[in-house]
């Protein structure tokens, strides 16, 4: 049987490996770029959080979230890192339940894979944009530079997200050419615009601090890590956990921040007030609570001049600086666009696949599987989870191998 599958990225080498172990298969592996994983190698800032002990349904999101139950009970996180071990790659957990590989390197991850793909029955055509599928009596009619004839196939091409990496419409296109439907695509897990004047001095400082999305004034979303401050607005793993949807539907829509949450206003304040002897000047009030150029923004917002001494400071000044702390509220306005996020949130429709297997309910012997559909999962490793499940469902279904 001949399985093709269109997109080398997580969930279509995850399928071609899987399809690849019933040794009467001849798996046909079509990536667009010249390099197989390119999106994979940028993961976790390079050093590629391949799953989160804590995945489950709950992380996950889209029109029909519990979609990706059964995929994630099939290849759970135990087999997932089974899987890994046994193509040789070693990993480490963090405290917070983040897998990454002992080498710290995301190419380790994509050598491990590449080197799994070399098998005489899986045939690797890089660099090669499938222009359309046409349903043949027999199978599928893959279209490009040249025509490829397959009995089954699995779409793996991944989401929009990341477009200078390689994020693309064309899985979404190839899709919908065959039937099926598709919801509203946005980013996710991406930084966000401010209207703030704070954010010119800000540029590159992190913090770690509480962090919350307030929609009209109402909590929207809340998570606590660190923030990064950036010429446009703000960013962080904070902010990517907690930027689905931001800015979606009308305003306003502000960012709150703790900027101490294990310290109460009334201990920061008796912590200012030990300042207030000798010859130190405002500009030094948060020197060694904060970062020296988030301090002194702080201080500034707070209409503080920064040369005069903290002595001088009325007791109302000093529980304004201790608002701005533990309550700095930001304007927000956008989130980056699709060539900055991590993550495509919506995609095809669910319900016109089998869970179970990943196959469409329209057209038998065509399978998705990882971003291209409508199933988004949380910052921290849930989505590589989510490509590896589905796509060794989609590879086991497709090529009637075992999980």
């Amino acid at each position: 049987m001949v399985i093709g599958i269109i997109g080398a990225g997580a969930s279509g080498m995850a399928a071609a490996i899987r399809a690849s172990q019933n040794p009467q298969n001849q798996i046909l592996l079509f990536e667009r770029q010249a390099r197989v994983g390119r999106k994979l190698q940028a993961t976790g800032n390079g050093r590629c959080n391949l799953t989160n002990l804590h995945a489950d349904p709950s992380h996950y999101h889209g029109a029909e979230p519990l979609f990706c139950a059964p995929a994630l009970e099939r290849f759970s996180v135990r087999k997932t890192l089974s899987w890994f071990s046994s193509m040789g790659l070693f990993t480490t957990v963090e405290d917070s339940g983040r897998v990454y590989p002992y080498s710290d390197q995301a190419n380790s991850v994509v050598d491990i894979l590449r080197f799994a793909l070399e098998k005489p029955n899986i045939s690797l055509i890089s660099g090669f944009e499938v222009s359309r599928v046409q349903v043949c009596p027999q199978g599928f009619l893959i279209r490009g530079s040249q025509d490829y004839p397959c009995d089954k196939l699995i779409v793996a091409c991944g989401g929009l997200a990341s477009t200078k990496l390689g994020g693309s419409i064309s899985g979404y296109q190839i899709l919908r050419s065959l039937g099926h439907k598709m919801t509203r695509l946005r980013p996710s897990l991406v930084q966000l615009k401010t209207r703030w004047d704070g954010n010119t001095s800000l540029k590159g400082v992190r913090a770690n601090c509480k962090a919350e999305i307030l929609r009209v004034g109402a909590p929207f979303a809340e998570s606590t890590g660190e923030i990064q401050f950036t010429e446009y607005g703000i960013s962080g793993p904070v902010i990517f956990e907690i930027s689905r949807d931001v800015c979606e539907g009308p305003g306003p829509w502000e960012c709150r921040l703790d900027l101490l949450p294990e310290v109460t206003e009334e201990a920061l304040y008796s912590a200012l007030t030990k300042k207030s002897t000798g010859n130190l000047t405002c500009e030094n009030l948060l020197t060694g609570i904060l970062h020296n150029r988030l301090g002194r923004v702080l201080c500034q917002q707070a209409g503080l001049n920064p040369h005069v001494p903290i002595h001088s400071l009325s007791e109302g000044s000093l529980h304004t600086v201790c608002r701005l702390v533990k309550n700095l509220t930001i304007p927000l306005t956008e989130p980056l666009g699709m060539e900055s996020a991590q993550v495509t949130a919506g995609g095809m429709v669910t319900s016109q696949f089998d869970s179970n297997t990943m196959e469409s309910r329209l057209l038998p012997g065509l399978y998705a599987c990882g971003e291209v559909l409508d199933i988004d999962g949380d910052c921290g490793g849930f989505n590589l989870q989510w490509a590896w499940s589905s796509g060794n469902l989609a590879g086991a279904s497709a090529g009637g191998t075992n999980l």
